[in-house]
């Protein structure tokens, strides 16, 4: 993944933090950027000394700001229909990732920008943080799957309120909705979400990799389903060294050391 432009990855441990710089526009996505993101996830699911994933936006001022007006400005019902279809099969591509990926979100995360935080499985804000869908104030609505992902996170009403009227809202309300896990100050944001993510990464990640799809897979599917989904992935992990190990170091009172087997 050297011939990236917008996107960097530094690792930290078991953690790759996939930073979006695009500071000039606010980090907002074009074309170039979704594709960027969708080669490194690919990436990263198979690299397998990463156990999680920190998304984040270059600089305080922006996570990503939305889409690129410009390209925006330049489509019609074909290529409207085929750009939110790429925008949902990448955004879908992080929502099914194997491995939990968090959304440090370190300033505007609007319109595609809340889009792709929504993808996340879990999101922290700075204090700086603001959200929105501001597209019907331009003719549109969102189309990267913000319509459906923002109402099962923050309920219906609130979705309908925050997608109609297009208007922001803070950190705090974010985390009274249940947009954003945590708030965190500026000065030690990225290390706060490095923080936030380790406590679920020293678990065994085929627990973590299960319970993830046992949980997105109930999203769409009816109770009785979903509890033979959980049962078989529940039966694939008894019996396995991570839960031998789990129970040992329980009963033995250490800390385990999970090796995702």
């Amino acid at each position: 993944m050297t011939d990236l432009v917008y996107l960097s990855i530094a690792i930290d441990g078991h953690i790759a933090v996939v930073t979006i710089n695009r500071q000039d526009k606010l980090n907002a996505l074009n074309l170039a950027v979704i594709k960027e993101i969708e080669q490194v996830f690919i990436g990263l699911s198979e690299d397998d000394d990463v156990r999680g994933i920190i998304l984040t936006g270059e600089g305080k001022k922006a996570f990503v700001a939305g889409a690129d007006i410009g390209e925006l400005a330049d489509l019609n019902r074909q290529t409207g229909r085929v750009q939110s279809k790429r925008g949902q099969r990448v955004f879908s591509l992080i929502e099914n990732f194997s491995k939990p990926v968090v959304a440090a979100i370190n300033g505007y995360a609007l319109g595609g920008g809340l889009e792709l935080a929504l993808s996340c499985h879990l999101r922290v804000a700075s204090r700086t943080a603001r959200f929105g869908f501001p597209e019907v104030s331009l003719g549109i609505m969102p189309g990267f799957g913000g319509t459906v992902r923002l109402s099962r996170v923050i309920g219906l009403g609130r979705a309908i309120e925050m997608t109609l009227t297009g208007d922001m809202i803070g950190a705090d309300k974010a985390e009274d909705f249940g947009l954003v896990s945590a708030v965190f100050g500026s000065d030690d944001f990225l290390s706060d979400a490095k923080d936030f993510l380790g406590r679920i990464i020293r678990h065994s990640p085929g627990a973590i990799q299960k319970a993830l799809r046992s949980l997105y897979f109930a999203q769409d599917t009816r109770t009785v389903e979903a509890l033979v989904m959980e049962n078989d992935l529940f039966g694939q992990l008894s019996g396995s060294e991570d839960m031998r190990e789990g129970i040992s170091a329980f009963l033995e009172k250490r800390k385990p050391v999970f090796k995702g087997k």
